[in-house]
């Protein structure tokens, strides 16, 4: 196929031109001589990674039901993600196995592609556990991890784990030899930190929420990430993270922001009552919270925080790179996240308003004329 006249977004930046594509991208440029849909000067980019995405459409992928799974990536590919991480909540074995048998056995029938599993969890901190059940919690165990990878069929590309723990600076050692480690729902100082990054960690979960502020005396993990060179996870729904923080991040971390929706079933669902990892959670306005008043995930679509990023004041190269490119990086993705010959074709089409036009996931259109809701 040939799109002719869009604003491509590629490695250099926004490029007026065309491009040819089938399964993979094949030529980007001027294509002289060639008909094919006119783009009319709209916005193309590489389709969305979401790498930290629990669930949407009344769905979990932590309750292992299989026939859950078609409407989730159905959802995703409706709004703009193309390839994402299902990411599980902190359970017991009992339950995080079977939710990772259906994960290793779901054959999608089209809509946006599983490149693995995230993890978060067990290993994860009392003190900082956030909306996480802490009946669930488990010191870290890269005897579990095993466990659960292989039930998930290898598919385990990234695992949160509070490096403070007891024996989490071993686990980071040997996991991080399985998929990238990210610190998060920790109490940790920087020292400790660094000593995780410097063991394997490369990746903060969700930065500032669940985990100590960046104090000028105690930098903590938001410090020890930035002087590590870590990538660091970011929520833009303007609930987790004020406007003025999306900014200052973007300032200090650059390319290394990885814009995430951590969205939960209730994500393109109205206002009301849901579960989430065994806890009744109830939504207002969008802003999901348990009954005692802690916040928890986001009901909003990747494609919506990149919106609001770019309402923020964050470039809209920027917020899509975060989005894109740099989530696939982080998560060892390395066909996804680009528009440059030999990747996947997997493009957005977006009118200026940066709403869908179309969405094509490895070269195939999902839908089109679509209206994207947050």
């Amino acid at each position: 196929m040939v799109i002719k006249n869009a604003r491509i977004l590629t490695e250099e930046g926004f490029l007026s031109g065309d491009i040819r594509f089938s399964r993979t991208i094949e030529e980007v440029g001027r294509l002289t001589g060639e008909a094919g849909l006119d783009a009319g000067g709209k916005y193309l980019i590489p389709g969305l990674v979401d790498i930290h995405t629990h669930g949407a459409v009344g769905e979990d992928f932590s309750d292992g039901r299989p026939e859950g799974l078609q409407p989730l990536v159905d959802y995703y590919a409706s709004r703009g993600v193309t390839s994402y991480l299902a990411t599980t909540m902190t359970l017991r074995e009992e339950v995080l196995t079977p939710a990772m048998t259906a994960l290793r056995d779901f054959r999608r029938q089209g809509g946006a592609k599983c490149a693995g599993v995230h993890l978060e969890g067990p290993f994860l901190s009392f003190a900082k556990r956030g909306a996480q059940a802490a009946e669930n919690l488990h010191k870290p165990d890269a005897a579990l991890f095993h466990r659960l990878n292989e039930a998930s069929g290898g598919q385990v590309r990234l695992v949160t784990v509070a490096c403070e723990e007891e024996g989490a600076i071993p686990f980071i050692r040997e996991v991080s030899q399985s998929c990238t480690v990210s610190l998060g729902h920790s109490t940790a100082d920087y020292d400790t930190a660094m000593a995780a990054f410097q063991a394997g960690a490369s990746h903060a979960t969700h930065l500032f929420n669940g985990m100590p502020p960046l104090h000028h005396r105690q930098p903590g993990i938001i410090g020890a990430a930035f002087d590590a060179g870590a990538t660091a996870e970011l929520i833009c729904d303007g609930l987790h993270i004020h406007p003025s923080v999306v900014r200052a991040t973007f300032a200090l971390f650059g390319r290394r922001v990885n814009l995430i929706s951590d969205s939960l079933r209730c994500a393109g669902m109205p206002d009301g009552s849901y579960t989430l990892g065994g806890q009744p959670i109830v939504v207002r306005d969008g802003r999901a919270t348990l009954l005692d008043g802690t916040l928890a995930g986001s009901s909003i679509s990747l494609l919506e925080g990149v919106r609001r990023a770019v309402k923020f004041g964050i470039p809209l190269e920027s917020a899509v790179y975060a989005a894109s490119a740099a989530p696939a990086m982080a998560a060892g993705l390395p066909r996804v996240g680009w528009i440059a010959p030999g990747m996947d074709a997997d493009l957005l089409l977006l009118d200026e308003q940066l709403q869908l036009e179309a969405v094509f996931i490895d070269g195939q259109l999902f839908k089109s004329e679509m209206e994207d809701k947050p």
